[in-house]
């Protein structure tokens, strides 16, 4: 797999969050949308990306996140991971639920990061 700027791996990383649980809301929606605005201020086309999160199976999702945590990690600062935790953190309970599942890959991002 090619490594990722932190523009792409954190739009991966909040696509599988928002699909853990195998519901994506339009909440969830929303807030990736707002992560784009702000992340892609210019027009970009993520169709390739949103191709490769799509075929992914469902046994390849934490070997995916946490490739793109690692990409994030190296691409971020410490300030950055923190916003972005706060972020995934309001992504996940946008549903006003937090499944088990969302927990977890939320947990295995801090603790690649090294953020308690």
């Amino acid at each position: 797999m090619q490594k990722s700027n932190k523009s792409i791996a954190g739009y991966h990383l909040l696509m599988i969050l928002s699909s853990v649980d195998f519901e994506f809301t339009p909440e969830e929606g929303i807030l990736v949308q707002n992560y784009m605005a702000t992340e892609f201020p210019f027009n970009i086309d993520l169709d390739n990306e949103l191709d490769v999160i799509a075929t992914l199976k469902t046994e390849e999702w934490k070997a995916h996140f946490e490739f793109h945590a690692k990409c994030f990690l190296d691409d971020s600062t410490k300030e950055e991971r923190k916003e972005f935790l706060k972020f995934a953190k309001t992504l996940i309970k946008a549903d006003n639920d937090v499944s088990e599942e969302e927990h977890n890959y939320y947990t295995t991002m801090k603790k690649i990061w090294k953020i308690n």
